[in-house]
């Protein structure tokens, strides 16, 4: 065992070097942040024009769609304020073919148009002009909370025509061509404010939302005066970190071992999300199996017999690494399943290479964390900081040492978890819920002081 703990030596980070990894990410939030550093920074801390957090009097009906993949989504939610919940009265998945995938713009947007119809009619929503919160899971830059422009298409789609343009207005006009319904307005939401935005309205202290899935994502609510690329200096923004590309100027070198080399260069995107590559779920499998490569390589594991399993790529999933911490019996039987012989020492030893990567994962995204909740108390001049987090994602499920390491990178915030409940579906909804409160609320505002100045000349 004393070998191979030699071999783990670079996964095991010290409280000093994660408070450093914080220090660096704060450093790279303010350059993704500043009107002149945001372009080269690695952060990249995109507004998201969301301007507040849930109040609790949001109410109503709402539609939301969420397309991320070769499926997408429409859900009808009712907010409740009395009961203060939010309920998913229905939802319909709709498929994408591959064609349309890749066919041009107006067929994707006049196929998501004709779902959306077929779903009011099942639900006898045609008469109704309802507001809708839109998850568009691809990269964007948003100008507005109803108006984000594609950057690129991914994860294998490529309509023409998209690319550049406003993916909201290109929605309205497969909408208007259709003529047999109308929607009142659209917010763009990011699954990870969705995540924040639908813990936030079960409790109103929630104002960071964390992914840790597939992928990582986190993202808070900043003061407007820090956000230097939007006009104004009142109130606040959430913004998304897109974290996951922290390390991607070459910053996290020093903490990054021979394994994370390796699954970067074999990735589709090397060189690219180097945070997110050591923290989430689609990568941490793949770094345990070159472990075990490397130690079989060393006749430190399976008598230095390599199974077939073992030697390809992806084989060892990351949902092994949570089943093996569980229990020996399951790595007996998943060490079965990839055709390799072993003895309890063996097993023991994967369990200790599983035990070692997720709690690097849990210590990296707790330093994450750390940063940003430090950054909120320190914006509002506080001693302590009591906040919560809404979280979503299949890997943060498995991370009970996230909140241990918390307690001593961040010393002076109270954190409390929450699992957020469907952010893309129910969290886009709130996200317009709040954004019709805030109209609503500037409305009368402005009638407000119009009837001020009205009575005002009146008296002069």
């Amino acid at each position: 065992l004393k070998c191979v703990k030699q071999h783990l030596i670079p996964f095991r980070l010290s409280l000093e070097k994660l408070k450093e990894v914080s220090t660096r990410l704060r450093k790279d939030m303010i350059r993704g942040l500043g009107k002149h550093t945001h372009h080269r920074a690695a952060v990249k801390m995109l507004p998201t024009f969301v301007r507040a957090t849930p109040d609790g009097t949001e109410k109503g009906d709402f539609l939301a769609l969420d397309l991320g993949g070769t499926n997408f989504r429409v859900l009808h939610v009712r907010v409740m304020e009395e009961e203060q919940k939010m309920v998913k009265m229905d939802s319909q998945l709709c498929a994408i073919p591959q064609e349309i995938m890749l066919g041009t713009g107006e067929q994707l947007f006049d196929h998501i148009a004709a779902c959306l119809s077929e779903f009011l009619d099942s639900q006898n929503l045609k008469g109704q002009t309802l507001p809708m919160g839109f998850t568009f899971s691809f990269p964007c830059e948003q100008k507005e909370i109803d108006k984000s422009i594609l950057i690129r298409w991914t994860k294998g789609f490529n309509c023409s025509g998209v690319e550049g343009e406003d993916v909201v207005k290109l929605l309205k006009e497969a909408i208007h061509r259709r003529g047999d319904y109308d929607i009142s307005s659209v917010a763009m939401v990011n699954d990870t404010v969705g995540t924040m935005m639908s813990c936030g309205y079960r409790d109103q202290t929630c104002e960071i939302g964390m992914i840790i899935g597939t992928g990582t994502n986190a993202c808070y609510m900043e003061e407007m005066k820090n956000v230097k690329r939007v006009e104004g200096e009142d109130g606040q923004m959430c913004i998304n970190t897109e974290w996951g590309g922290f390390g991607d100027d070459g910053s996290l070198e020093d903490i990054l071992t021979e394994f994370d080399k390796v699954v970067d260069r074999t990735s589709i995107n090397p060189g690219v999300h180097t945070f997110e590559k050591m923290i989430s779920g689609m990568y941490l499998g793949e770094i345990v199996r070159l472990v075990l490569m490397k130690l079989t390589e060393k006749k430190l594991l399976f008598k230095g017999e390599v199974s077939e399993a073992l030697r390809t790529k992806e084989t060892f999933e990351t949902k092994f690494i949570s089943m093996i911490e569980d229990g020996l019996e399951n790595a007996k039987k998943i060490l079965t399943e990839l055709g390799l012989t072993w003895d309890l020492v063996d097993a023991r030893v994967v369990r200790l290479v599983c035990e070692t990567i997720s709690s690097r994962s849990a210590r990296l995204c707790a330093a994450a964390l750390a940063t940003i909740v430090d950054r909120i108390r320190a914006n509002r001049g506080l001693p302590h900081l009591k906040t919560t987090v809404g979280v979503d994602g299949t890997v943060y499920k498995k991370h009970p040492k996230m909140q241990l390491s918390m307690h001593f990178l961040a010393p002076d915030c109270k954190i409390k978890f929450l699992v957020s409940e469907d952010g893309s579906g129910k969290g886009a909804a709130m996200v317009t819920a709040v954004a019709q409160r805030l109209a609503l609320q500037s409305r009368l505002l402005e009638e407000s002081d119009g009837e001020e100045d009205e009575e005002e000349k009146v008296r002069s």
